[in-house]
């Protein structure tokens, strides 16, 4: 498996099409709040297995801190390490470009996934999309 990034229509539809399955088919978040205002200036990672995308995640810069967004993988590749591939590479592309500390706003069930990868729980539980979140931030550099 490997990620790809950057800001192609093909890679941006590639994500796309992971996160309606993931987000909007199969957790029910509504389609105008997946898709949003900040699709072009986010930077889209795309985890192919061969030429299918099977896993996405997007990447903006706000006030200087990482925002790691949209955290997504096809149900038949989950438990694989392909959710730490797309986090690893989000992560080198920070710090490739500057980036000291990201944070992200996770799903609770998925707190436990972003503590192994260093991520520190800084909110309380909050509501996004119907969906129980916390926000949680990592010091990179």
């Amino acid at each position: 498996m490997k990620v790809v990034f950057g800001n192609s229509e093909k890679l941006w539809n590639d994500a796309v099409s992971v996160r309606r399955a993931v987000f909007i088919e199969e957790q029910h978040v509504p389609e105008e709040l997946e898709i949003d205002e900040f699709e072009n200036e986010a930077t889209h990672f795309v985890l192919y297995d061969g030429e299918k995308a099977v896993g996405a995640g997007r990447f903006r810069t706000i006030d200087s801190i990482g925002k790691i967004e949209r955290i997504c993988v096809l149900p038949d590749y989950r438990s694989r390490g392909a959710g730490r591939l797309i986090m690893e590479s989000i992560e080198q592309f920070a710090k490739e470009n500057g980036i000291a500390k990201t944070k992200l706003n996770a799903q609770t069930h998925a707190e436990r996934f972003y503590e192994k990868l260093g991520y520190k729980t800084i909110s309380g539980i909050f509501m996004d999309a119907g969906i129980p979140h916390v926000t949680m931030m990592k010091q990179l550099l």
